[in-house]
Order: structure tokens, then C-alpha cells, then sequence
């Protein structure tokens, strides 16, 4: 079978198992709901079951296509940064957006103590969080931005990223530090990342920008694939470096600083499932690596969702918990089979 047949299969297979992950994802949980009340509400039918029906639109479908827009959008900026900095353990939070969004929420979960009560419950609401998260993860962009300009060298960024990176957690160190054990909780639980609880307005906010996001990377491809051989050898086929450094830097910082700001810091990701696209696909053209890493993201991340819901109970786990857990093993099994195949 040639590359391009055999490509083609693995898109059909991984379409296929993305439209069954989504339904998977809706049906899974405390409630078992069967796939033809799925479909029949998701179709303008109604769900032999009134409370069925309320569940799939207003809770199951919403937190379905987050897991899908978080998913791809992390899948997407990780293989941006990896490939810009020929780093594999590059991922979209290495510029230090997480650690900027984190910061602002710190300001705000915990600091809100510092204010009169209707002020503190204000900007502790889901809203105040996501704005807080945004403004933070922007900051750091913009610190980011300006010293990019005045740099040359792409791995001196990677390190400016990092050292922001500890900076703004060194700050949110010291808050907690100061904070009481309800306000560490709540914090806590942000950390770790959530995919339900977004209106449809949220989620229409965060489909825009995941969307402008992609687009914006879409016209990175062909360059990405000149910068695999070097900044050198990409100059030397009349790359503009600084332009195409500074798109693919905006592309993932309003990817990654959109999706944490309204689904907290999702881990793994972003680092792994590019890896994985690679091993798969067998191929380094961005051309086939860009779509395979968003359909695997998005697939992955549902799966990741549905296994946070522990059988017969209504406990659910942090979504990290699932995505370190269940990825970090597959990855490495994935990485252990190359080195045979290549033997």
C-alpha cells in the first residue's frame, strides 16, 4: 500500500473513531443513555425521556465539544512549538502562557479575600476567572512578544518563556502561602483542569478562538516544514524566519491562552499527542502531521473525559489525573516499539 492510500486509511479510521468517541462521550456517565436518544436529540428529534433529553443539551453536548476544541487546539500549539523550536518535549504552555493564567486566577481566587464580600464574589465567579486566566496568559504574551524582537535566536525564546514561566509561579507560590484551605481548594480544582460547566455562550467564545487559532496555523505549514532542516536552511529558501516565528507564537499563545482560560491548565496533551500523530502517520510533512494531530487530539481528549467517570459512581476524576495517567504509559510504549521496528 503506498503512503498516500495508507494515509488516507488511517484519516477514515481516525474520523470514524472520533464520531464514535463523541457519542461514546455523551452516552458514558452516572446515567447511561443509549445512542438512538442521542442521535434523535442531537437530530431536532426528542429522547424517549424528558430528563435524557435535558442532560444531553444542556450538559453531555456541551462538555463533548470542549473535550473536541480543547483537544485539537493543545494537539496543534504543542506541534507548533515543537516543531519551531526542534525540541520534543516543547509543548504550548513552554512561553509560560499557563503560568501567566495561572497567576491572574491566583489574584483572584486567592487574593479575593482581600475585598468586600460583594466585590470578592464578583470576580471569584466563572467569568471573573476566565477574564482573570486571560488577562494573565496575555501579559506573558506580550512580555514575550517584545523580547522575541530583540532576539535572534529561536532557543533564547524557549528560555525567555521559562523564566517567565517561574517567575509568575514564584508569585502564585507566595499567595498560596498567605491563603486559607478553602481558598487553596478552589484553586486547586482549577488547576486541574475542568471540560464541563461552560455555558453555550463560553463555548461559543472559545470555538471562535480556537477556531482564529487554527487558521492562523493553517498558513504555517509549508514553513513549518522548511524549519525542520534549521533556521539556516528555511532563510536560505527565502523563509521570512521572524515573521513566521512570530505567527506561529501568536497562533499558539490564542490557542493555549484561550483554552486554559476557560478549561484551566490541561496537561499532556499538548506534549504527547504529537508524538503520537508522528509514530502513526510515520511522517514528518506538516501537510499530513497538522490534520492527524487534530483529529488525535480531539479523539484523545474524549477518551480521556469518558475514563474520568469512574463506573456506577457519580465521582468523577480530574481530567490531568486521566490525560498523565493513561497518555504517559502509550507514549512510551509507543516510543519503545519504534526503537524495535528500527533495530
Amino acid at each position: 500500500m503506498s503512503s498516500s492510500k495508507r494515509n488516507s486509511f488511517l484519516f477514515v479510521i481516525l474520523a470514524i473513531g472520533l464520531v464514535v468517541l463523541f457519542f461514546v462521550n455523551i452516552s458514558y456517565g452516572a446515567i447511561q443513555i443509549p445512542t438512538a436518544d442521542i442521535y434523535n436529540s442531537l437530530t431536532g428529534g426528542h429522547a424517549s425521556k424528558t430528563t435524557w433529553e435535558y442532560i444531553i443539551i444542556n450538559y453531555r453536548l456541551p462538555k463533548a465539544i470542549t473535550a473536541i476544541l480543547v483537544g485539537a487546539g493543545l494537539s496543534i500549539s504543542g506541534l507548533l512549538m515543537q516543531t519551531l523550536f526542534r525540541n520534543p518535549l516543547a509543548g504550548p504552555y513552554v512561553l509560560g502562557l499557563s503560568s501567566g493564567a495561572s497567576l491572574g486566577v491566583a489574584f483572584v481566587i486567592l487574593g479575593a479575600g482581600l475585598l468586600p464580600s460583594f466585590l470578592s464574589t464578583l470576580i471569584t465567579s466563572p467569568y471573573g476567572i476566565v477574564l482573570a486566566s486571560t488577562i494573565g496568559s496575555s501579559l506573558v504574551l506580550l512580555a514575550v512578544l517584545a523580547v522575541s524582537q530583540k532576539l535572534r535566536d529561536t532557543m533564547a525564546i524557549l528560555i525567555v518563556g521559562l523564566m517567565f514561566g517561574s517567575f509568575t509561579s514564584a508569585f502564585v507560590g507566595v499567595l498560596t502561602y498567605f491563603s486559607s484551605a478553602e481558598q487553596l481548594q478552589k484553586f486547586t480544582f482549577w488547576s486541574m483542569g475542568n471540560l464541563g460547566n461552560l455555558s453555550w455562550t463560553s463555548i461559543g467564545l472559545l470555538t471562535f478562538c480556537v477556531i482564529v487559532g487554527i487558521l492562523i496555523s493553517i498558513f504555517s505549514i509549508k514553513p513549518l516544514n522548511a524549519l525542520l532542516l534549521g533556521e539556516n536552511y528555511a532563510r536560505s529558501m527565502g523563509l521570512n524566519f521572524k515573521r513566521t516565528r512570530n505567527i506561529i507564537i501568536l497562533a499558539t499563545s490564542i490557542l493555549a491562552g484561550s483554552i486554559t482560560a476557560f478549561a484551566g491548565p490541561i496537561a499532556f496533551v499538548g506534549l504527547a499527542v504529537p508524538h503520537i500523530a508522528k509514530l502513526v502517520f510515520q511522517t514528518s510533512n506538516h501537510a499530513v502531521l497538522f490534520w492527524s494531530t487534530l483529529l488525535f487530539g480531539a479523539a484523545i481528549l474524549l477518551l480521556c473525559d469518558v475514563l474520568t467517570q469512574l463506573p456506577g459512581l457519580e465521582v468523577m476524576l480530574p481530567i490531568n489525573a486521566i490525560t498523565s495517567i493513561i497518555g504517559a504509559p502509550i507514549v512510551i510504549w509507543l516510543l519503545v516499539r519504534k526503537q524495535k521496528m528500527i533495530a
